[in-house]
């Protein structure tokens, strides 16, 4: 056994950390990398260690790194520590509610604000807002401390979001996330204009051999998840385009994934190489106005505009739509007087 491998069992109890039940449609797929696109924080070396370990088991039985699993496998991971997400600490922080009744809420999350616990992000998220405010959420799949969530969107993306409040609005929400029946829109604004105007982008979604923190776009189906992205562009404003986007699929960092690949990143995100100027000659005043836009936006120009989904109670079809916060709408307002300015 390696020394990485005995550093998961220093302590005789193990406590399982992941369980999760592979859907039916898998491909046949290597543990060790099904796990690296599913596990947050996940590298090869902390997987091989688990697996030597005994600590990732497949049907209550111990595998090998090159086992490929196959649909409705039930896959375990336990680890020497109980996990650390068990015990959410609830805190009293604001939330800018939608839409509330007894099954569900719709909410407007701010950018910057961590959907959920994580390494490096244990506490000012939203899930210990959600438990600070309401009593008895249910927990999503897999057994992970989840309460509400049926979907997530990133840190320093703004927007819409539904929580729901009761065991049977999380199984109903979920479904309709997974047959891609839910409406979503999102206002992004991209490096240069998209060709054409209003396409879709599709590739199998997963992360980078490079750098675990980005996802990249493959055109191997054993390296990613298939994801498909419908956009328009609203408004060309010469460098710079306000373009709209309905996710069909809902995969991590989707949308700022897609438009990197097609050579249009979004607008300040700096994972994917929009914090720099990607169109226009970098010098004089023009630089000068791109780092000002980029102070008044300090994050990628992502919102999750409106959403729409089957209310799970009454089967009402539901509607919101909000509005450009305030850094998105000035950044985008800079950019429009410089077009005019320049069109004269």
């Amino acid at each position: 056994m390696t020394e990485a491998a005995e550093d998961f069992l220093e302590e005789e109890e193990l406590y399982e950390h992941h369980r999760i039940v592979v859907d039916k449609g898998q491909s046949l797929l290597r543990i060790d990398r099904f796990l690296m696109d599913r596990l947050q924080n996940a590298t090869r070396t902390k997987i091989q260690a688990a697996i030597d370990a005994e600590s990732v088991r497949v049907n209550d039985k111990p595998t090998k790194a090159s086992y490929k699993i196959k649909p409705l496998d039930i896959i375990t991971v336990s680890l020497a520590h109980p996990p650390r997400d068990t015990d959410v600490k609830p805190e009293n922080i604001p939330l800018t509610i939608v839409f509330e009744d007894e099954d569900l809420l719709v909410l407007n999350k701010p950018a910057g604000m961590v959907v959920h616990p994580a390494h490096g992000n244990w506490d000012g998220t939203l899930v210990n807002a959600l438990v600070y405010h309401f009593q008895n959420l249910p927990t999503s799949r897999n057994g992970e401390i989840r309460p509400g969530l049926v979907h997530r969107i990133d840190k320093d993306t703004s927007g819409l979001m539904v929580i729901a409040k009761t065991e049977y609005a999380m199984t109903h929400l979920a479904r309709q996330f997974f047959e891609h029946s839910i409406e979503r829109t999102y206002n992004a604004l991209t490096w240069g204009v998209p060709n054409p105007p209003e396409g879709t982008i599709t590739g199998f979604i997963g992360r980078s051999m490079k750098d675990r923190k980005v996802q990249v776009i493959y055109d191997d189906e054993s390296k990613g998840k298939w994801a498909i992205s419908h956009y328009k562009t609203l408004e060309a404003l010469r460098y710079v385009a306000l373009v709209q986007c309905n996710l069909e699929t809902g995969r991590t960092h989707q949308i700022r994934a897609h438009f990197k690949h097609i050579g249009h990143p979004l607008f300040n995100d700096a994972m994917y190489g929009g914090d720099r100027i990607l169109r226009g000659n970098p010098v004089g005043s023009y630089k000068a106005f791109v780092e000002n836009a980029f102070k008044l936006l300090p994050r990628q120009a992502l919102h999750a505009k409106s959403l729409g989904f089957t209310h799970p109670r009454t089967k009402e079809w539901l509607q919101f739509d909000s509005d450009l916060p305030d850094d998105f709408q000035a950044a985008l307002e800079k950019w429009r007087k410089f077009g005019m300015m320049n069109d004269e």
